[in-house]
């Protein structure tokens, strides 16, 4: 996404997306500050009658030590999904955080005509397990 342009997104009904799954997976690499990594499993669903490109993306995580991370970036897992009506984009990647945290964010993208669109990532918990 470019810095320093003013673009407002509209939010495009029945452009839906959907928290599939979240698991801690310490397999994952962590750094020793945030040793807890989370896999969640997320998918785009275009419900629209409209063709959507998702072009980046901008998530807010948030501990109950009051501290917030913000992530952004062009892409999805380094793809620009095309989504024609009724299709969906299915992913998964991971967090690393250190202690209880949500996880919140947005996908932006454009219509056939470019028009800018963006769909909320509805919010999740990660919740390290006590023996971490």
């Amino acid at each position: 996404m470019s810095e320093g342009v003013n673009v407002e997104f509209e939010l495009l009904e029945g452009l839906t997306v959907t928290v599939d799954g979240v698991q801690y997976d310490q397999s994952r690499p962590a750094p020793p500050d945030r040793p807890h990594p989370f896999v969640y499993h997320i998918s785009i669903h275009n419900g629209s009658d409209e063709v959507v490109r998702i072009f980046g993306r901008k998530w807010i995580v948030r501990d109950t030590d009051g501290d917030t991370m913000v992530v952004e970036g062009d892409g999805v897992v380094g793809q620009f999904p095309n989504l024609a009506p009724g299709q969906s984009f299915s992913y998964d990647s991971y967090h690393v955080i250190k202690s209880e945290s949500t996880a919140t964010g947005s996908f932006f993208g454009s219509t056939d005509d470019g028009r800018p669109i963006c769909v909320r990532i509805p919010p999740f918990e990660m919740q390290p397990p006590l023996f971490a």
